[in-house]
């Protein structure tokens, strides 16, 4: 492993992704969002997807070049198309769209079309949290998990995030995919040839497996049974149904380099607390329910740890598989060592 500070490896991921035909803009907001999930210890979500990145691009599952628009305006409702590329920054015209719409109307929702993998879903709504508003994002994936009672995969592995401003405080944040594990942990479990707890997935004839490599080959379970699957067939019909993408079981798996384009789909909802019983009165219930759940000394409120490890790797920076760092090396242009 190699210690690197959170700019120098930010600026290695930017390298790598217009190297291999990112835009300026997109090579940008795709690494600052990825630098971002090592900072909180999320690497399943940081620079290990940084190869498979730049291999869509180059392979044009991912247009390079892309710049999303506002294709469709209905007040307190829109839809961004992402044009086919790296999705963040997609998301982040949809945060800005709903952060201003729901300002105007007290409510808004935004839907992402022909989209890609958008990385840690809690991270597009700090910027809602900082507008004082209520966020909650959520988006489809290939498929990863069968519907309940079947053996093929058919849904993504769907995360949801909710993020609820405080007074004086950071938001609660909670970010939670309906897989009984992100499949990222796998992909790097399957990287560093680690065995996966059983539970986790189910090898492609459908029996539960601890070899990662056969998990990413089978199926991911749902967490919580017939609960986190009928959950997961929610969030497939709320990011897709109403954007016109790509269902999970319509696109090829994130992690192969070429195949058809993803055009996956995601959505975002900001609510302004002013707009139904004030602003004061929904921070005072925040702070009551806060207070109560901490009364037990157990408790770690949501987003609590994340925050906890940004700090400290901004300080300390952050620890890269010696491989992978090579490897985004190689794909930024620059020799081993830098």
């Amino acid at each position: 492993m190699s210690t690197v500070s959170v700019a120098e490896l930010e600026r290695l991921m930017r390298a790598a992704l217009a190297r291999s035909g990112a835009s300026p803009a997109m090579a940008e907001a795709t690494a600052r969002a990825l630098a971002a999930a090592e900072t909180e210890g999320l690497a399943s979500h940081g620079a290990s997807r940084i190869p498979q990145y730049c291999g869509h691009v180059k392979n044009g599952r991912a247009n390079g070049a892309a710049m999303p628009v506002v294709a469709r305006d209905a007040k307190a409702a829109c839809l961004v198309d992402a044009k086919g590329g790296l999705a963040f920054e997609a998301c982040g015209l949809a945060v800005q769209e709903a952060i201003r719409r729901a300002k105007e109307f007290g409510v808004a929702f935004v839907s992402v079309t022909n989209s890609n993998h958008f990385g840690v879903a809690a991270w597009h709504l700090e910027p809602i949290a900082e507008a004082g508003l209520v966020g909650l994002a959520f988006g489809n994936s290939p498929a990863a998990m069968p519907a309940w009672g079947g053996r093929r995969a058919l849904f993504g592995t769907n995360p949801i995030a909710a993020v609820f401003p405080r007074r004086d405080a950071p938001p609660l944040v909670i970010d939670v995919s309906l897989s009984a594990v992100a499949r990222g942990k796998i992909m790097v479990a399957a990287r560093e040839g680690k065995t996966i707890p059983e539970g986790w997935a189910v090898d492609k004839e459908g029996r539960p497996t601890s070899d990662a490599k056969a998990a990413l080959e089978g199926s991911m379970l749902p967490a919580g049974g017939v609960k986190g699957a009928m959950l997961a067939l929610v969030v497939e019909l709320l990011a897709c149904a109403l954007s016109g993408a790509a269902f999970g079981f319509e696109s090829d798996s994130f992690f192969s380099e070429q195949g058809k384009a993803t055009r996956i789909g995601q959505g975002f909802l900001a609510i302004d607390p002013g707009a139904l019983a004030g602003r004061e009165v929904f921070l005072e219930r925040v702070e009551a329910l806060v207070a109560a759940m901490l009364e037990d000394p157990e408790v770690r409120l949501p987003g609590a740890r994340r925050l906890a490890q940004r700090e400290k790797a901004r300080q300390n920076g952050v620890t890269v598989p010696d491989d992978l760092l090579s490897r985004i090396r190689a794909l930024a242009g620059e020799a081993p060592g830098g």
